[in-house]
């Protein structure tokens, strides 16, 4: 499914509504207040409201009270009301609610986490919940079969919604939906039961079941399971058929963290980001982030322009998409014999039955005034059905296949543009498609007389330059914060196999019939629950670590990618492709609370009244001393720049030694190029007990050339441990 987000930065509306529709915008008060409950908190909301609206107001406009894990609401304002009420006292921000989009067998073996032979604390993992924002789940997946699981750990807080036909049990111990102001689409439910199956897939990659043999009809053949089997999860729908709206999702953080979840997996995002107090998913992070929780979030699919990198705020675990060391190819044979082997995940096979080969420039649909130009691309409507209903269409550039379906086509060979480009991503289709390089398919189609072709069922082979970042991952720089390095991480995203609901189809595209257990897809969506699972899969060892602990036990043991194959180097990958044979043991963590986060706000320019609404403490910037943003103690290191000048600039960050022994040395080993120079103080940290803290300083000297970005890493070594920081200077 793709959902589009509206490229206007208004709130969203509803189409149907009539001219007296007042837009949905979100009211964010903060920090929830001291010494008030969760319904005396709803009055002071109410009260705030009321100065705007009037007493007669009220009652048609709030939509949503925040008021479990922060404060505010969400209500239906005319825009003099939006500025009378962000120029009142205890309001932090007020912002449209827009609309937001949705951003295995293998996978997890290929990340260092095999089927058989992991070392895990299944009790311990059992009592962990996951909790996933995203378009539901389908419960009676195999997935989410719940034998063996005893009752939810004693802590969960949540509940079941009440809903036709949907019920949770000891694996899912939770589900909610959400959906305010606008009507239900007619083409889903209104329950958490997902109809779209993007949430099935994620939940499954996340905290799935092992089940054997599973495949989508014979592809990907193997054990699916998640990182963390043994988890529960907990599911708040938010995403519809037609998106998924801020006032929702901010209400389903407020539930997740009240009800008791350990980690939030939220495969959701905008097309462009946001300042972070006017940013539902970076609000519902910090909250979250207070309580103990992380958040892991994909980095959207906007990719691969430079700064397009979504939900980036410090507090979240940021999630490019990458590779594994599989794809699929289909095969193509022709009537003269000759076969080439393409790209697509077909499942339908065709017997090796030969049909007529029809070029779409030689078929347009001149009923509607169809060109040849357009007709060669076999867009939807542009092929005439009496000419190629019943054959193979040979289309000039790749498309969704809906064209040469809906024309009646038993198949369909797209040529790639670009011959000189391997395809990343294999795409599923709703008939057989073969995506081809070369221009020989092209020459044989219109030089032949009766030409013929068929296509085979697709195969599983090996990548040769796996792990690589796909082209939609999106990209740095951080736009709404440059002193912080994002993505965080990188993991698999690329021909997921993970379970599906079966109310939709393979692509849920018209003209697609095969329903489905288990699919394959790709997108930042299906690396973010990998990133979910390896973090829960750590908590499961250290249940005390803070939201930071994890993080950066994921981004210092990553595997380094190879920047040859990644052209945006760390700007694509962070840190590296998570390695779930390291990150149990770090050696060293940097870490980070409520009050590391409260001076990288003052570095920030937030003033001392914003900083208290949000925290609830009272700050004076002017104390903390001198602070900047970029002394947050992130486990990477990133300073801008300009084309062939020299720029420095020196960080402070702390190190805690979680490893087994309590005595320990590391030294400081620098991997750098001419262009970096860099210097560590101390350049060895000496620990004698475990949970004790060192500070030093790391200056960088960088001089960047025409190449926009120079990187290298910092190693903190005891001869066993290896903490790897990236270290990243731009001029982008």
């Amino acid at each position: 499914m793709n959902l589009r987000l509206r490229p206007s930065m208004q709130p969203a509306s509803d189409s149907s509504s009539n001219s007296t529709y007042r837009p949905v915008y979100i009211v964010y008060m903060g920090e929830l207040p001291k010494k008030l409950g969760p319904f005396s908190t709803q009055q002071l909301q109410t009260n705030v409201l009321q100065k705007v609206v009037g007493s007669n107001g009220l009652a048609g406009s709030m939509i949503y009270s925040y008021r479990r894990s922060f404060s505010g609401f969400a209500a239906m304002l005319t825009s003099d009301q939006v500025k009378t009420l962000a120029g009142m006292e205890g309001v932090v921000s007020v912002f449209p609610s827009r609309k937001k989009k949705l951003h295995t067998t293998r996978s997890w073996t290929y990340v260092g986490l095999p089927e058989n032979n992991a070392e895990r604390r299944t009790n311990v993992e059992s009592d962990i919940v996951i909790g996933v924002i995203d378009t539901g789940i389908w419960p009676e997946s195999e997935s989410f079969n719940d034998t063996g699981f005893g009752p939810p750990p004693s802590k969960w807080k949540g509940t079941c919604t009440s809903a036709a036909n949907f019920t949770c049990n000891n694996k899912i111990i939770g589900a909610r939906h959400y959906r305010k102001v606008r009507s239900y689409p007619e083409n889903d439910v209104q329950s958490p039961r997902d109809i779209d199956g993007h949430g099935t897939h994620t939940a499954s990659t996340a905290a799935g079941n092992l089940v054997p043999h599973a495949s989508m009809d014979g592809l990907g053949s193997g054990s699916a399971r998640g990182g963390v089997p043994s988890a529960r999860i907990a599911v708040y729908k938010v995403c519809w058929t037609d998106g998924c709206y801020d006032a929702d999702i901010l209400a389903a953080f407020d539930d997740a963290i009240a009800d008791g979840v350990d980690i939030i997996s939220f495969s959701v995002g905008s097309e462009t980001p946001d300042a972070f107090f006017d940013d539902t998913t970076a609000i519902g992070a910090y909250h979250a982030m207070k309580n103990g929780v992380l958040t892991s979030a994909s980095a959207g699919n906007e990719g691969p322009s430079a700064g397009t990198v979504n939900n980036a705020a410090p507090w979240i675990l940021t999630v490019a998409a990458s590779t594994t060391d599989r794809k699929y190819v289909t095969q193509v044979r022709f009537g003269n014999g000759e076969t080439f082997e393409g790209t697509s995940i077909n499942t339908i096979d065709l017997n090796n039955t030969m049909y007529p080969l029809v070029y779409g420039g030689n078929a347009p649909n001149t009923t509607g005034n169809i060109s040849v130009y357009r007709a060669r691309l076999c867009r939807q409507g542009s092929l005439n059905p009496s000419l190629v209903q019943g054959s193979i269409v040979l289309c000039d550039a790749y498309n969704d296949g809906i064209g040469p379906s809906s024309a009646g086509a038993i198949g369909s060979i797209m040529l790639n543009d670009d011959p000189s480009s391997e395809p990343e991503v294999s795409f599923s289709y709703p008939l057989p498609t073969s995506y081809l390089q070369g221009s020989e398919a092209a020459e044989y189609a219109m030089k032949t007389r009766n030409a013929s072709a068929t296509i085979s069922k697709s195969i599983e082979v090996k990548r040769r330059t796996a792990p690589l970042i796909p082209y939609f991952s999106s990209r740095g720089p951080n736009v709404i914060n440059s002193n912080i390095l994002k993505p965080d991480i990188a993991a698999p995203g690329v021909d997921i196999l993970a379970a599906w609901s079966p109310a939709t189809t393979a692509t849920s595209e018209e003209g697609d019939e095969r329903v489905v257990k288990y699919n394959i897809r790709f997108g930042t969506s299906m690396a973010c629950p990998h990133a979910t699972g390896a973090a829960a899969y750590i908590k499961s060892f250290h249940p005390s670590w803070s939201p930071a602990a994890i993080r950066s036990a994921l981004m210092t043991t990553a595997s380094p990618m190879n920047p040859a194959n990644n052209r945006d180097a760390e700007f694509a990958y962070g840190s590296g492709l998570i390695n779930l044979t390291r990150c149990n043991d770090p050696g060293l963590v940097y870490d980070a609370g409520e009050q590391d986060y409260i001076k990288f706000m003052c570095g920030q320019d937030y003033t001392a009244a914003q900083i208290k609404l949000i925290t609830s403490q009272d700050v004076d910037c002017s104390n903390v001393g001198e602070t900047f943003a970029w002394d947050l103690n992130y486990p990477s290191f990133i300073l801008p720049g300009e084309v062939g000048k020299n720029v420095t600039r020196v960080f402070q960050r702390s190190v805690t030694n979680v490893g087994t022994a309590g005595v320990a040395s590391y030294r400081a080993v620098l991997r750098a190029p001419g262009e970096l120079v860099v210097r560590v103080e101390p350049e060895v940290l000496r620990f004698s007990s475990v949970g004790e803290t060192k500070r030093f300083n790391v200056t960088v000297t960088a001089r960047v050339g025409s190449s926009g970005v120079v990187s290298g890493a910092l190693v903190w070594s005891d001869g066993s441990h290896q903490v790897r920081s990236p270290i990243v200077a731009h001029t982008l």
